[in-house]
């Protein structure tokens, strides 16, 4: 119709009423009052009685106002609604995540579909196994497996244009599978929002907004292999070009002294590929030289494994409660560190602004400058806003720490499964390990003597051992 008007084809808009014409009373008022009389338009709104040749239209701009009041007012009643069934624990979402769908008897239900759950299986499998998402896109298109929508297409939960490759998964699509954290059974809701009724655009919210209900629907996949998909993720695994293979130290090797991650040095000789300190790496004075060969740690880790694994076999009673006592010294000394800077931090932050206070008073009293407020005031400021940030994260760190008790069983589940380990995978050591520390080489005994301390997962024990080298050799002494 604008289009028309501006083609000069149109002399007159009726309507039926002004509301039908539109509810934004700024983009109404700018066609009737100024595009329509510069086009020389006549406009009527016949149950409101408007007409733009008539003078009697003073009262249509309060009307125009009115109009948008009940949009606006609708728009409130809805998200009312939406927030009250997404707090219930009820799913928000119209668009179900493929490998689920729909009950036939009850709407607020999803089921597994199975046909679909077992490539969902199937991707975070090929992940857990070192695949990255753009060498699982091309195995899944290689295999003529349909990509989420064309596949529902196809069972008629969703309408549009053929595909011409429906086939052609992406990088992208395989990611958004592997972070979805409603495969675990659980109902995320709030994920988006709009800024206003009039913007129709979602926008993602944060994370911390989301609302978690767990356990309302059958799981595709448990939440232990979830988790470890997360934190192999957290990693970027480059495949070596010769082999293909993943080196399975990739993220989980810490320096010492500066706490920085250990990056791996590749070589084409493989006895000499190793692992180095990031921060020594970029300035020498930061940090002192942190060396160890991927090929005597790859021997000395399967080692403690294997121990670990034949004293679980040999006496699993007696493991557990030694792996209980441990997790318990282990959460309780990091928690109470934790807990006196919280209560430190919480103390200056009360102290700031007592001196907030003390400040004002004093300027407004003339006994400091304008200048002098400004600069103070500043430093307070950003000193307040540090202790707030640390407040948080020492908060988040204490619930974490406190809610993760030491999970002996899942561990022994995991350990279960292996009798012997010949070949160190990314998914043993993801599965197995928390973290690797290695400390700085010591030569004061006339032999190059490095530390190397193992922390298994769930807080369950831990492995301490000395390599004495010769040539960087593979003799050890564990504790």
């Amino acid at each position: 119709m604008i289009a028309d008007i501006e083609a000069g084809k149109v002399g007159t808009v009726i309507v039926k009423d002004m509301s039908r014409f539109g509810r934004d009373y700024l983009k109404v008022g700018y066609y009737t009052e100024m595009m329509f009389a510069q086009h020389d338009i006549h406009f009527i709104a016949v149950n409101d009685g408007v007409d733009s040749e008539l003078e009697s239209n003073d009262f249509t701009p309060i009307r125009n106002l009115f109009n948008e009041f009940y949009a606006r007012d609708c728009s409130k009643k809805i998200k009312a609604v939406f927030k009250s069934k997404g707090q219930s624990g009820k799913p928000l979402t119209t668009n179900i995540p493929y490998g689920y769908k729909k009950s036939e008897t009850e709407k607020d239900v999803w089921e597994v579909d199975e046909e679909a759950a077992q490539i969902i299986r199937k991707i975070f499998k090929m992940c857990i196994s070192g695949m990255g998402s753009s060498k699982i896109a091309r195995t899944l298109g290689d295999e003529g497996v349909l990509i989420p929508t064309a596949y529902a297409q196809t069972k008629g939960r969703c309408e549009g244009r053929p595909f011409k490759k429906a086939n052609r998964w992406t990088r992208q699509t395989v990611n958004d599978i592997l972070e979805r954290i409603e495969y675990v059974g659980h109902t995320v809701n709030f994920r988006t929002y709009q800024k206003s009724y009039k913007n129709k655009k979602r926008i993602d919210s944060k994370k911390e907004d989301w609302l978690i209900f767990e356990n309302t629907h059958d799981p595709i996949i448990s939440q232990h292999d979830f988790d470890l998909v997360q934190e192999l993720r957290k990693n970027k695994r480059r495949p070596q070009k010769k082999s293909g293979e993943i080196n399975p130290f990739s993220g989980m090797v810490y320096c010492a002294d500066c706490g920085a991650r250990m990056y791996l040095s590749r070589s084409r000789n493989a006895e000499q590929e190793h692992l180095k300190c990031s921060t020594y790496a970029n300035d020498t004075s930061e940090c002192s030289v942190h060396y160890i060969r991927t090929s005597v740690l790859r021997e000395l880790v399967l080692g403690e494994l294997n121990k670990l694994l034949e004293t679980v076999h040999a006496n699993e009673d007696e493991f557990v409660n030694a792996a209980m006592e441990y997790a318990s010294t282990a959460q309780s000394q990091e928690v109470k560190k934790a807990r006196k800077i919280l209560t430190q931090s919480e103390k200056r932050i009360s102290e700031l602004d007592k001196l907030f206070t003390r400040l004002y008073e004093d300027n407004v009293s003339g006994k400091i400058s304008d200048e002098r407020f400004a600069q103070m005031s500043a430093n307070y400021d950003g000193e307040q806003k540090r202790l707030k940030q640390t407040v948080s994260e020492l908060k988040s760190f204490i619930e974490a720490t406190e809610q993760k008790t030491a999970d002996v069983s899942n561990f022994i589940k995991l350990v279960r499964k292996y009798t012997y380990i010949n070949v160190l995978t990314p998914e043993i050591m993801h599965e197995l390990v928390e973290k690797i520390v290695v400390h700085a080489s010591d030569k004061s005994s006339g032999h190059r003597q490095q530390k190397v301390e193992i922390y298994f997962r769930f807080n369950v024990a831990s492995a301490s051992a000395t390599l004495t080298h010769g040539n960087q050799g593979k003799k050890g002494k564990a504790a």
